[in-house]
């Protein structure tokens, strides 16, 4: 089992998304324990991108979501279907991505330091079971190559659900 990412920081966040997912899956692959995975995720998706916050929410009953691994700042503990970005990525089962959150109707700032987000949902039986929420300090800061790679990490995840 892996136990450091090898990864090249001065490699566009393509590239090192490219480097990191095999890395995550042969990480999480030995381990059936959803939050020591999810915890490792979360590790490693902070050390490669040195992301604001990044975490994980889990559906407790198709109506809340609470908070699980993170690295970061504290955060919201609970946040209700359909409430803030990642409540709105739960009711509406698709990935937001929010160039600037103080744009975003009815944001929940956990943290004022929080100026863009992406918020990826993870499926069981077709429904959101999880999310992946990615806060960074700057505006505008998350992208196409995010979505991209970062929902195919869910996939990644959901295949060890």
């Amino acid at each position: 089992m892996a136990e450091n990412l090898i990864i090249d920081k001065s490699k566009s966040r393509k590239d090192r998304y490219e480097e990191l997912l095999p890395q995550i899956e042969s990480l999480i692959s030995y381990e059936d324990n959803l939050i020591a995975n999810l915890a490792n995720v979360a590790a490693s998706l902070k050390q490669t991108f040195d992301f604001f916050w990044v975490g994980f929410y889990i559906t407790e009953d198709q109506e809340t979501l609470v908070l699980g691994p993170f690295q970061g700042p504290i955060a919201c503990t609970r946040i209700p279907s359909g409430k803030g970005v990642c409540g709105t990525a739960m009711a509406k089962a698709c990935t937001l991505l929010v160039p600037d959150v103080d744009q975003f109707p009815g944001h929940i700032a956990c943290s004022s330091d929080s100026k863009s987000e992406i918020v990826v949902p993870g499926f069981k039986d077709n429904k959101v079971v999880l999310i992946l929420d990615i806060d960074s300090d700057k505006v505008e800061d998350f992208d196409e190559t995010d979505q991209v790679a970062l929902e195919t990490l869910m996939r990644i995840i959901e295949a060890r659900l």
